[in-house]
């Protein structure tokens, strides 16, 4: 590396710290300064399942929450004492190994360099990012594990040992949520190869073998206790309240927390109650007609996703009609200070990934497939249940790849130095393809509460 070079790196790495520690320094303050935040949602529930199992309670407390989460915290909370504070620092540093996992996966891809430490800069520095954890949901962990898969079957897929850590991430990232249920076998596709023989055998046996293992438990307990293998199931309590959501913005009128007691109450077994509002779901669609539902689905749930009111804003003060919570107590100046930061990066993200993915010339191989289906997997999904804005979460390393790898080439093109990637070409045809594709997005983020006229009156 030339003296030049070295100090360009060494610049933008401390531009990277100093904004990664100014975000965490505001987070920290809007979460403690005036008064810890009041817990929401599920993580209410994630932290009674954590007191009751340190209580000597049931490790799988729910049929509706996966238990990993619970017992992550169960554990911090053995080790450090019941404080949250131990939980958001050491998912602090699982969120700061989510960069560096997405920085090596961004350069195995073919990315470039450039483009990776982009990539894991804009998603360190975001505070919609770094703000879950802080929170008690599974997300950071969930994405550390999931990240941890491809890393480890993008750079290794030969290796036995790392298709066996591969396995054994997926089956706790299955424990944490339920995300990957109907997705993990394409994990499988890692171990496709050009060569002969095509198809990599014992990797691939060593991956389900080691997955298996992890769940086993937690499938047996749920055939013992429930009459079927199962870890949890929710997903047709989702759909049906995905189906029957109104706003284009969350925790407008949420019904999620509202339908629970009701759907818990409809049936003594998971069984029954799904067989209850499964029924519920068809006679939904039957009454109001597949494509009318379609449709409504379509004019909802992107917005609802892309959402930039992410649920660091959700949380901030503001007005309950337009979607906050207010649960933190922090001043006016702090308040539009993250909300600014957000909203900033909410558009540099996904305009600058939409451009990225219109300009990716790559050629597709195994890995980039599998990359693509995981981020289609969960727009079909998301297309169906209900739908928060942090369900985003988990694509967002991928939003930020393709943002830095067109920001890279961006800048190389801009200061007429060599690119360190081919994987992107700025040709005309496909920056005006990127502009459609970002305005697409944008009017996603920030059209919803005016197109709902939330507040009006």
């Amino acid at each position: 590396m030339s003296a030049a070079r070295g100090a360009r790196w060494t610049a933008a790495s401390a531009l990277v710290a100093a904004f990664f520690l100014a975000s965490q320094a505001l987070l920290w303050l809007a979460y403690y300064g005036g008064g810890a935040k009041r817990l929401i949602g599920d993580e209410e529930s994630y932290q009674a399942f954590a007191l009751a199992i340190l209580g000597g309670g049931p490790w799988m407390p729910s049929t509706i929450w996966p238990p990993l989460q619970s017992l992550f915290l169960a554990a911090i909370y053995a080790t450090f004492g019941v404080h949250v504070v131990a939980v958001q620092l050491v998912q602090t540093l699982l969120f700061v190994g989510c960069a560096w996992l997405l920085r090596g996966i961004w350069r195995d891809l073919g990315g470039g360099v450039r483009a990776a430490n982009t990539a894991a800069a804009l998603f360190l520095v975001d505070p919609a990012n770094a703000a879950y954890a802080h929170w008690l949901w599974p997300e950071v962990s969930h994405l550390f594990l999931v990240l941890l898969v491809f890393r480890l079957l993008i750079a290794w897929p030969d290796s036995r040992l790392a298709s066996t850590a591969a396995g054994a991430c997926t089956g706790l990232a299955l424990l944490a949520k339920s995300l990957l249920s109907a997705f993990w076998p394409l994990f499988l596709i890692a171990f496709v190869r050009r060569e002969r023989p095509r198809f990599r055998v014992v990797p691939a046996v060593a991956f389900v073998a080691a997955l298996g293992v992890v769940v086993a438990p937690a499938l047996w307990h749920g055939a013992r206790e429930y009459g079927r293998p199962m870890i949890a199931d929710s997903s047709i309590y989702n759909l049906w309240v995905g189906l029957t959501d109104r706003w284009r913005s969350d925790y407008v009128d949420d019904m999620g927390g509202a339908t629970l007691p009701a759907f818990l109450a409809s049936g003594d077994t998971p069984e029954q109650r799904n067989a209850i509002y499964r029924e519920k779901v068809l006679a939904f669609v039957r009454e109001r007609g597949f494509f009318t539902v379609l449709g409504d689905q379509l004019g909802r749930q992107y917005f609802r996703l892309f959402s930039a009111k992410t649920p660091l804003v959700s949380q901030l003060p503001g007005p309950s009609c337009a979607g906050h919570l207010s649960v933190y107590s922090t001043p006016d100046w702090l308040a539009r200070t993250l909300t600014s930061w957000n909203d900033a990066f909410q558009i540099l993200i996904l305009g600058a990934a939409a451009f990225g993915l219109a300009c990716w010339r790559k050629r597709p191989d195994a890995r980039l497939v599998l990359v693509g289906l995981y981020v289609a997997y969960q727009l079909a999904l998301l297309l169906l249940v209900h739908v928060k804005a942090r369900f985003l979460f988990p694509m967002m390393p991928f939003f930020c790849g393709l943002a830095g790898s067109f920001l890279a080439a961006s800048f190389a093109r801009f200061t007429a130095r060599e690119a360190d990637s081919d994987a992107v070409a700025l040709t005309p045809p496909r920056l005006a393809i990127g502009a459609a594709l970002a305005a697409l997005l944008l009017f996603l983020a920030f059209a919803g509460p005016a197109l709902d006229h939330l507040c009006a009156g």
